[in-house]
């Protein structure tokens, strides 16, 4: 099968797209004929190994696992003796932060972390979806978010910016975007309240109160976002800001006053897939995909991605010419 592999850390340059051996599945694995996956910060970021501290997880000095690639839609070809949950021939998708391997024609997963396609869903929409509302629904579970309680949510055109608005709005939210002036009709189309154009006004100055802040891209600060937040209001980002201070900061906040900071370190991915799947099968989420690349332009795709201006996500598609 073909897949992309890197032996070191480092830019996208290190990527290698190969032919290896097909994967087998082991007693509570799935194996999937991907059809579609994304390349995300998360991919990137695992690449370069950055921040370091990655490196306990993903390998001190190479990478323990080869085959990058976290969110993915595909075909059940095979299940070990201890899945129940999953049939061959499944449509599916599903998610893993820590790696899928979903950068290839066929991998391997826990089946806990797999869950089936509504109908009528294309697996490029399926696949665009998981990773940015398994962040952003990290964010929203970290608070106690009360329906008609006012969030601003910076960087709304992001992958996890545009599933917070959605999610958001599910839960009653009443949302404040932030966005440029190109995707103002996109976020209000995702259901924004009020919508802010960064690059006519700094959010940051603004008077307006509001419960929670989501820092969806990062590139905000507790500090200069402190005086929006009304008294006990929240402060998240995704990002671990200047000398990482989004990790300390939640140590100290609730100790000097009333507005405070959270890490949203993300958990339970079968409980976002569940809820997501729910979501879509009531067409009540939709994600926002960017541009597409076939698997043979997936090193392309990451270099567009680390550029930083992507709009919702970039999906991968891939094709087959074996038989499942």
């Amino acid at each position: 099968m073909k897949a992309l592999v890197y032996t070191e850390y480092g830019p996208p340059d290190v990527l290698q797209l190969k032919e290896v051996e097909k994967p087998l599945s082991e007693e509570d694995e799935a194996l999937i004929r991907v059809h579609a996956t994304t390349v995300n910060r998360t991919d990137c970021a695992t690449i370069r190994a950055k921040p370091f501290f990655m490196r306990i997880v993903t390998g001190l000095l190479k990478p323990k696992k080869q085959i990058p690639g976290t969110a993915f839609a595909g075909e059940v070809t095979a299940v070990g003796n201890s899945v129940s949950s999953l049939q061959v021939g499944d449509k599916v998708f599903g998610f893993d932060d820590q790696g899928a391997g979903a950068h290839a024609q066929y991998m391997t997963i826990e089946a806990d972390k797999v869950v089936t396609i509504p109908n009528k869903i294309p697996y490029e929409q399926a696949a665009a979806s998981p990773e940015g509302v398994h962040y952003a629904y990290n964010f929203i579970n970290k608070v106690d978010l009360k329906q008609g309680q006012h969030v601003l949510v910076n960087g709304a055109t992001g992958a996890i910016g545009s599933a917070a608005v959605q999610l958001l709005k599910h839960f009653g939210a009443h949302v404040t975007a932030i966005c440029a002036t190109k995707n103002i009709e996109l976020v209000k189309s995702l259901g924004a309240d009020q919508v802010i154009d960064y690059t006519q006004e700094d959010f940051t100055k603004d008077n307006q109160k509001y419960d929670f802040v989501f820092d969806t891209v990062g590139k905000s600060s507790f500090f200069k976002c402190k005086h929006l937040l009304q008294p006990g209001g929240v402060y998240i980002s995704s990002d671990l800001g200047y000398l990482a201070q989004n990790l300390f900061l939640p140590l100290i906040t609730p100790m000097v006053g009333s507005k405070k900071t959270i890490f949203p370190a993300p958990k339970d991915i079968g409980k976002t897939l569940r809820l997501l799947q729910k979501l879509m099968e009531h067409d009540q989420f939709k994600a926002v995909i960017d541009r597409e690349y076939p698997l043979e332009q997936v090193i392309e795709a990451y270099k567009y991605v680390e550029k930083g201006y992507k709009t919702g996500n970039v999906v991968i598609t891939v094709k087959h010419h074996d038989k499942p």
